[in-house]
């Protein structure tokens, strides 16, 4: 008896190996504009400074420019992890400071970083520095000097920002190759149990 290849299950098993490889492929694609991206901001950093963006921020971010804000009056602290510039653990300082009229429009300032958890005795001021990304507000400041009697944080570096995607890309060719062996096997497998003995 003639065993018949399964049509239906082979289509299924070729729409999902395609679908793994054509993920491989966009992350391979998304790691050339990671790399591209990453080039843009490196070459930032020997860039002129830039005055710092007004809230609201519209178009391109001026990540790791040099620039500076002065700091009216400091609205509040907030306390992170952070590392000093030989690379220790420790707290990093943001001040969220008013830098016009009224309330607005601010900026956020990491003024420096300290081993202990402190609040730091700063009550605004000029601040030179380098722009950074920030989780909650966008963009901070970057102290590059000392303010407060607070340590230097690490400079801001796109080094820090990770481009996995070719790790990524790797993964989902190993899914793609990995579902086709198991399909071709467990056909085998029932082929070989149908066949007559």
């Amino acid at each position: 008896m003639k065993y018949r290849w399964p049509v239906i299950p082979s289509i299924l098993a070729a729409i999902a190996v395609l679908t793994l490889v054509a993920l491989g492929v966009w992350q391979l694609e998304r790691k050339a504009e990671k790399e591209a991206v990453l080039a843009q901001l490196a070459s930032a950093i020997n860039l002129p400074a830039t005055a710092y963006p007004a809230v609201p921020i519209s178009g391109e971010l001026p990540l790791y420019r040099a620039s500076s804000v002065m700091c009216i009056r400091v609205a509040s602290w907030r306390t992170i992890s952070g590392s000093n510039d030989k690379g220790e653990a420790g707290f990093a300082h943001l001040a969220t400071c008013q830098t016009g009229g009224a309330e607005g429009p601010g900026a956020v300032v990491a003024i420096g970083w300290s081993k202990q958890l402190v609040k730091p005795q700063w009550k605004g001021g000029v601040v030179n520095g380098i722009i950074a990304p920030d989780n909650n507000s966008l963009l901070r400041l970057v102290a590059t000097d000392a303010v407060a009697r607070l340590q230097l944080l690490a400079k801001p570096s796109p080094d820090s920002i990770p481009n996995n995607h070719l790790l990524y890309a790797i993964q989902w060719f190993f899914f793609a190759a990995a579902a086709a062996i198991i399909f071709v096997l467990a056909v085998m497998k029932k082929r070989r149990e149908e066949m007559p003995k």
